[in-house]
């Protein structure tokens, strides 16, 4: 199913340490809101009814895969599948990078390290972020880092660090079943299976 034969879409990102909820139709934002990854069904829920819909009149979602934190990316997913077997819609999946607008994207991955564009996975001092602009909660971690490197990083509380569930609705090229949504993982998880 393609993005233009969709009117209306629940769009969510949990990968990062904000979790953002989007509603649109016919391309139009209904209303978005800043939650915790926990309560992305009760966001969904209120951005529904706020605009005067049924669940049932939701077409399909669009979830941010990751980068991100293995649990925030695993919870997204398992509440994309919820959602799409209990509504019985199609999904598509959308690299969380594409949540941030106003700069390139660089999202804290703990560790010492950050996820950025490619998609890829690197130490701060390691990026040439020279001349360009920085968002996210990476960047504003690393700022000292990034603006040594020649980098320009937005106030802390500049909006453009926060993702934007509705900006994955533009990366949504096609809608399918929610199996054929994979994560976006850049490392490997730090459980391993006990011998």
């Amino acid at each position: 199913m393609s993005a233009s034969t969709v009117r209306t879409i629940f769009a969510f990102d949990t990968a990062t340490s904000r979790t953002s909820c989007a509603l649109l139709r016919d391309g139009e934002l209904l209303g978005e809101r800043m939650t915790d990854a926990r309560a992305v069904l009760a966001a969904a829920d209120e951005l529904v009814r706020e605009a005067g819909l049924r669940p049932s009149e939701l077409d399909a979602v669009v979830v941010g895969t990751g980068p991100g934190s293995f649990t925030g990316v695993r919870m997204g997913l398992a509440t994309a599948r919820g959602l799409a077997l209990a509504l019985d819609v199609p999904v598509a999946g959308v690299s969380t990078l594409h949540a941030y607008a106003g700069g390139q994207p660089v999202i804290d991955a703990r560790r010492g390290e950050v996820f950025t564009t490619g998609p890829a996975i690197a130490r701060p001092d390691g990026l040439d972020v020279r001349g360009l602009r920085l968002v996210g909660d990476g960047a504003v971690r690393y700022r000292a880092v990034f603006e040594a490197g020649g980098a320009q990083v937005p106030p802390d509380d500049d909006d453009a660090h926060q993702p934007s569930a509705h900006l994955l609705v533009e990366h949504a090229a096609s809608f399918g079943p929610v199996e054929a949504v994979d994560p976006l993982y850049l490392r490997q998880p730090d459980a391993k299976p006990s011998a």
